[in-house]
């Protein structure tokens, strides 16, 4: 039972990140946008639903909605004044973006709703999970599976109609051709940006959202940088403007991170030793991803208009 428990964890790890690592392919690998703060949607996602459920008390649907127009809107918000920068600067705005959102949720001292949410470092608890008393303790990780697996087949098909629609050749001409060629069809390719980012974001904050609702506990301590970086893993892993290769790479870094931990059975390591050796790990894999297979495993299928 142990056993099918831990691969039940592992599935909705996976889908919970492989709606993560969609967002962010649609920000830059379809899009080419270099935002390295895909995190505080993450980050905004979870705190937002927390506050709608835990606090206010509403259903968890209106939380998972909530949480997508926040998360939507952080997104478009941060990326008007990035829009007309160049990739490298666009990386630092958002990377500074996504740290002002964790310190923001990290020094707040303000209590909600007769302490039932408190923040700050010491994190939240008690997050409602959805429909949880219409299951057993032994059925309920099921149940959440199936609910991650709908939102991300949702997510999947969504994205996928986004970026095979005129919207998304625009998207990709602005990748491919530092805006003027996107300029020289009348396309604001500012718009296009912001519109970009926004829709990332959502999706985003869904995974946020599951994510808060599966642990229930979140504390900014989790949404440090690297989170953004395991996301970047799964997208350059997998394979940069390809859906399927979206998913795929989360599948393939979510089983190196998590399997790796039961290394120390096996190998005399601790256990601190063995976190810093499986991020570096990762990283050896991205080289060799990067030298034998530049564009990911599932590469991207051009296509021609």
């Amino acid at each position: 039972m142990g056993l099918i428990n831990f691969l039940i964890y592992l599935a909705i790890m996976m889908g919970i990140y492989g709606i993560l690592s969609l967002s962010l392919n649609l920000q830059y690998g379809f899009t080419g946008l270099a935002n390295f703060g895909q995190v505080a949607f993450f980050c905004l996602g979870a705190y937002v639903t927390t506050i709608i459920t835990l606090t206010f008390g509403m259903p968890f649907i209106l939380g998972l909605l909530g949480a997508m127009m926040i998360a939507g809107l952080f997104g478009y918000v941060i990326a008007i004044p990035t829009a007309d920068l160049k990739e490298d600067y666009w990386a630092i705005v958002t990377l500074a973006s996504a740290e002002i959102v964790r310190m923001f949720f990290l020094n707040e001292g303000w209590v909600v709703g007769g302490g039932a949410y408190r923040g700050g470092a010491f994190g939240v608890g008690g997050i409602p999970q959805p429909l949880k008393s219409y299951f057993s303790p032994q059925t309920y990780p099921l149940f959440y599976l199936c609910l991650v697996i709908v939102c991300l087949i949702l997510t999947y098909l969504i994205i996928r109609k986004i970026t095979d629609s005129p919207f998304g050749r625009v998207l990709r001409s602005i990748r491919e051709g530092d805006d003027r060629l996107a300029q020289a069809m009348g396309k604001d390719v500012k718009k296009f940006r912001l519109k970009a980012m926004a829709a990332g974001g959502i999706f985003g904050g869904l995974a946020g959202c599951l994510w808060a609702h599966y642990y229930g506990f979140i504390s900014p301590y989790q949404f440090i940088p690297l989170e953004t970086f395991i996301v970047w893993a799964m997208v350059v892993v997998g394979g940069k403007g390809n859906n399927k290769g979206a998913i795929f790479g989360a599948v393939i870094i979510i089983l190196f991170y998590h399997s790796t931990r039961y290394l120390k059975d096996y190998i005399p390591i601790e256990e601190v030793t063995l976190a810093s050796l499986r991020m570096v790990a990762i990283g050896v894999l991205i080289v060799i991803v990067m030298l034998f297979m530049k564009e990911g495993v599932i590469r991207e299928k051009k296509k021609e208009y």
